[in-house]
């Protein structure tokens, strides 16, 4: 009848029947079991990343080629002047990071720069770059890639015949 709730004694009353262990504290192995973080599918993030699209996405390519210097301006440099020269109506942004060139809104190529090497992306299919000398690196699947270390020559005859390819492919003409 009244307001009064009795307890159970500790380790006595229902929940301490015949054979039942005593509650115990969990072990610092288990409590680290509990805090670890669900393992990550090992798949590539999304180009947007899982912040949003890159701040520098859609910017004009001049801030790229400032940012580097030494040698490997250089050939940024000497690349984007065969680019510009042989393809005057691509449009430029930025682009995961690095600059593009467009035509159609369809890729063309791309330049991406490292600490020891810079590389000219070459947007097109497996087949579309005829590579006598064996220069192009990348499997083909969506395009190859030419590998520039410091002190390489470009080889301007070879990439100009890759830029016409590419362009042959963003226009449908292939």
């Amino acid at each position: 009848m009244g307001g009064v709730k009795k307890t159970a004694a500790p380790g006595k009353g229902a929940a301490a029947g015949k054979g039942a262990k005593p509650r115990q504290k969990p072990t610092a192995t288990a409590a680290k079991k509990v805090a670890k973080p669900a393992r990550k599918s090992p798949s590539r993030p999304s180009p947007a990343g899982r912040h949003g699209p890159r701040a520098d996405l859609g910017a004009p390519i001049d801030a790229f080629f400032a940012k580097h210097g030494g040698t490997l301006r250089q050939i940024l440099d000497q690349l984007r002047a065969i680019i510009e020269a042989d393809i005057p109506d691509a449009a430029s942004s930025i682009k995961w990071g690095m600059p593009f060139y467009m035509l159609g809104g369809k890729p063309v190529c791309a330049l991406a720069a490292f600490k020891a090497h810079v590389n000219l992306i070459l947007a097109g299919p497996d087949g579309t770059f005829a590579d006598p000398q064996g220069l192009l690196t990348g499997d083909g699947k969506t395009g190859r890639h030419l590998k520039l270390h410091a002190g390489d020559e470009i080889p301007a005859a070879a990439v100009r015949g890759w830029l016409r390819a590419a362009v042959a492919h963003a226009r449908g003409m292939d």
